[in-house]
């Protein structure tokens, strides 16, 4: 490929956080323009920016993960503490209506999502250590979910387990496994594709969260200030602390960048699941989890366009 051409892609891939929120606008004001993207369409797009990552990688990354379990304890500890935490004290520090409330703390208490590895890839981050912490943290969410919103909110939820196993399986580890196997027995075809993957990558997740915005768009606008607030500080609350958590750790810091990215970024779908299985009689119980997801999405587009324009020299342990 022309390297003015790169360079293209790669300046179009930098610009993350304006396709992010030229979707999330575009699908307020033109819900139907998004809303058709949803279902099967978003488990396929996800699967293929899986696949995209997992051409950068070799089993040599997943071998140094693994001799550094702490650096996964720490991810997965940094979720199910910083955010139910933060997600506590929020709500409850700014009066939010109970719905909100719950609806808050539901989010806060889910596991990382596929998007955390998304960022993470294009943040120029720790990309093997971000799959292995999105793997281990939805496992666990099958028993800490539940418990840490009993516990939070008063309220206790179901976990499908089998389903979140399921799903895990598909989007992540599958994706990731086959783009691996490409990475070690057809190199040219990688070669090929790794220059237009970051920019596939960011249009994907422009399109889930315009998705996501379209088909909760009226609930979105008439959600408040207040919200919008609390769900940027829950957010903000997790990249940061999440940072000077594992800085405070010893952690280099393209390992607490990925840290960070982990747990700043929910996996906010399986959140608006649950408040609509568990929470019909409130409805406004998922509104925190759609919006959540354009919130820590524009979020963390901006965290990783600034990371991947000053990479750290420092590598990762």
């Amino acid at each position: 490929m022309p390297p003015a051409l790169v360079r293209l892609f790669e300046q179009l891939a930098n610009a993350f956080p304006l396709w992010v929120a030229a979707g999330c606008g575009l699908a307020l004001v033109a819900p139907a323009a998004f809303s058709w993207f949803r279902g099967p369409l978003i488990v396929w797009g996800l699967a293929v920016i899986m696949l995209g990552m997992g051409m950068t990688l070799s089993l040599a990354d997943f071998a140094r993960v693994a001799s550094r379990p702490l650096a996964v304890v720490a991810g997965v500890a940094g979720q199910f503490l910083i955010m139910p935490a933060a997600g506590w004290l929020i709500a409850t520090g700014l009066g939010l209506p109970t719905p909100f409330a719950v609806g808050l703390i539901l989010v806060a208490c889910c596991p990382g999502g596929t998007a955390s590895n998304v960022v993470t890839y294009i943040a120029r981050a720790d990309v093997a250590l971000s799959v292995v912490m999105t793997t281990c943290s939805t496992l666990a969410a099958v028993l800490l979910t539940p418990l840490l919103t009993q516990a939070l909110a008063g309220r206790l939820v179901e976990v499908d387990t089998l389903g979140l196993f399921v799903s895990t399986l598909q989007v992540v580890v599958l994706p990731v496994a086959a783009g691996v196997a490409l990475n070690r027995f057809a190199p040219a075809v990688v070669r090929g594709v790794l220059p237009v993957a970051p920019l596939v990558s960011v249009l994907v997740i422009a399109l889930v969260c315009g998705s996501i915005i379209g088909q909760n768009a009226a609930t979105v606008r008439e959600s408040g200030g207040r919200l919008l607030l609390a769900i940027a500080a829950l957010h903000a609350a997790g990249f940061a602390v999440g940072y000077g958590f594992a800085r405070a750790l010893g952690f280099a810091a393209v390992t607490a960048r990925t840290i960070s990215i982990e747990t700043g970024k929910q996996n906010t779908g399986l959140g608006v699941v649950l408040a609509q299985r568990h929470f019909a009689a409130e409805p406004l119980t998922a509104v925190p989890g759609a919006i959540s997801a354009l919130v820590h999405s524009v979020l963390g587009s901006v965290l990783a366009a600034w990371w991947r324009r000053w990479p750290d020299g420092e590598g990762a342990r």
